[in-house]
């Protein structure tokens, strides 16, 4: 059965059929006003292009930090490792003390540890989209590690595959 997106419940009932796709979890950090950085955990980080090398994410206009991000020169994406549900659950609380224990820089976006790869770069368009705005950056620096990613779907962090001893890989298969 189709429904509109005109109710609250059907926009609710929208949100939970949206999360049925699986995501990986990352964190965006920025320097912020003042030399304080900003920090949010997102599930909307994609690849756009590799030549020139583009990625996005997408901000809700009601963010605290909306200003920070979307004026920000530089920012860094950390894509999260399975065993940093904490960190993931700390930058997305309002009012956390989100970089507790964490270096942090001024002018820099700050770096998070022990996750699975991580991407500088520099805003290169912010496009107001919606109730969100997707900004877009060019990857000035980029490294990967060999960590299992923190996933989300169906409302919850998952492990992307559970410890089988396999690899997990499912071979592609000839069309």
């Amino acid at each position: 059965m189709s429904k509109q997106i005109t109710h609250i419940d059907a926009r609710r009932e929208l949100r939970n059929a949206l999360g049925r796709f699986t995501t990986g979890v990352a964190i965006v950090t920025a320097p912020g006003d003042e030399g304080k950085p900003v920090g949010m955990t997102i599930n909307s980080f994609g690849s756009v292009s590799l030549e020139p090398a583009l990625v996005s994410w997408c901000i809700d206009r009601r963010a605290d930090s909306y200003e920070a991000f979307v004026n920000a020169d530089r920012f860094r994406i950390t894509v999260l490792a399975e065993g940093q549900t904490e960190l993931a659950m700390r930058f997305a609380t309002r009012g956390a003390d989100k970089f507790r224990g964490i270096k942090t820089g001024a002018g820099a976006a700050p770096v998070l540890a022990g996750g699975c790869a991580w991407f500088e770069c520099r805003r290169y368009r912010a496009i107001p989209l919606g109730d969100h705005t997707m900004i877009i950056g060019e990857i000035v620096e980029f490294a990967q590690h060999p960590a299992a990613p923190l996933v989300f779907a169906a409302g919850g962090f998952r492990q992307l595959c559970p410890d089988t001893g396999h690899s997990g890989r499912v071979p592609a298969r000839a069309a």
